[in-house]
């Protein structure tokens, strides 16, 4: 199944936000890929056209229709298959066949070695720190394990009846501090090793801190007072089939002695991400085209499509403007960007590449 992903920020705001951004997505990518103008304008321009003709199409559905469409993997190969050339098939056949061999057997034998007959997180500092190296074992360390257990135990209550049974024929194993993206600098992260029916049967949970939405400052408080709630509560209603492990919960004091708020997902549920710098023109825009169909569903479902399509209109002008925007605002990340490294040339700001 193709779907949206990445929900720290989610918040109910303007839904023309999310298309500027999907199209500024896309003409940066196209630049950086060293993609013509004529070809990133055509690339943008058919990706609004797609989220405006498929808002238009929902428009016209009913209410369960809409909550049950989405976007088939195997469908979406059959459609757009004719479109692509040998190599593109071959590598859209290549990623559908790599996605369900991301899961927590994947990250067992990259992530965790066998001490004592079972398996422990092994250390990869700064990136990746078990709770032995980060504590004492005698005292911090049984204490916040503990802490740890309490919040998972809280979780589980966030989760259907049923994935709240399987989630309790796991047992905690092993914990461990872990850096993310660029997106989450300076929030805590945690990956726990939970383990089934013996040691080849685990199940990474990813443990994440949420807080306040950068978008509020813009589009008002989230109703939910729980952040790790706001994040789960919005991939929920957006998403066509969520991970089964989305949950949140809040520590009323962590090691810090702050109260922070949590969502917890699977570390690996299948996930698979399209490889943007690879692609070619032909390629992205077929892409773009798709997520512009998955972001109106998403819309639709969460917004009022009726109004939406009506103010898009059948003609296009929408994604004609939205295709300048997006132009300008590429101009722009490349002025930043310009910015950026002549301050570090001239010594302003140190930085290092990750090569």
């Amino acid at each position: 199944m193709f779907d949206v992903n990445d929900f720290d920020e989610t918040l109910p705001g303007p839904w023309e936000w999310d298309v500027k951004r999907l199209a500024a997505s896309l003409e940066v990518a196209g630049r950086d890929n060293g993609f013509a103008g004529k070809d990133r304008r055509e690339i943008v321009t058919a990706t609004v056209a797609s989220y405006r003709q498929a808002m238009r199409n929902f428009a016209k559905m009913t209410n369960l229709d809409v909550w049950y469409a989405h976007a088939d993997l195997e469908q979406v190969r059959a459609e757009y298959e004719s479109q692509m050339k040998k190599r593109q098939r071959k590598v859209a056949a290549k990623a559908m066949a790599k996605a369900p061999t991301r899961d927590s057997m994947q990250e067992l034998a990259k992530l965790t070695r066998i001490v004592d007959g079972r398996p422990h997180i092994i250390a990869d500092p700064p990136l990746l720190v078990p709770i032995a190296d980060l504590l004492p074992p005698e005292t911090g360390q049984a204490v916040f394990e503990a802490q740890f257990k309490d919040l998972l135990a809280g979780y589980r209550r966030t989760l259907e009846t049923d994935h709240r049974f399987l989630l309790e024929t796991f047992e905690y194993a092993d914990i461990a501090r872990k850096v993310v993206g660029v997106g989450s600098v300076g929030t805590r992260c945690w990956i726990v090793l939970m383990l089934g029916r013996d040691e080849s049967d685990p199940l990474f949970l990813q443990v994440k801190e949420a807080d306040k939405s950068v978008l509020a400052a813009f589009a008002g408080a989230s109703e939910y007072t729980n952040q790790g709630q706001r994040v789960v509560a919005g991939q929920r209603l957006m998403q066509a089939s969520s991970d089964i492990f989305l949950g949140w919960q809040r520590t009323e004091a962590g090691l810090d002695g702050k109260q922070r708020d949590y969502y917890v997902r699977q570390l690996r549920d299948r996930k698979y991400s399209a490889d943007i710098e690879t692609m070619v023109p032909r390629g992205m825009r077929i892409y773009g085209e798709l997520c512009g169909w998955t972001l109106a569903r998403a819309h639709a479902r969460s917004g009022d499509r009726i109004a939406i399509a009506a103010y898009l209109g059948g003609s296009g002008v929408f994604d004609q403007a939205i295709t300048r925007f997006a132009a300008a605002y590429a101009d722009q990340n490349e002025r930043d960007h310009k910015s950026l490294v002549d301050a570090i040339a001239s010594g302003r700001i140190t930085a290092e590449r990750d090569m």
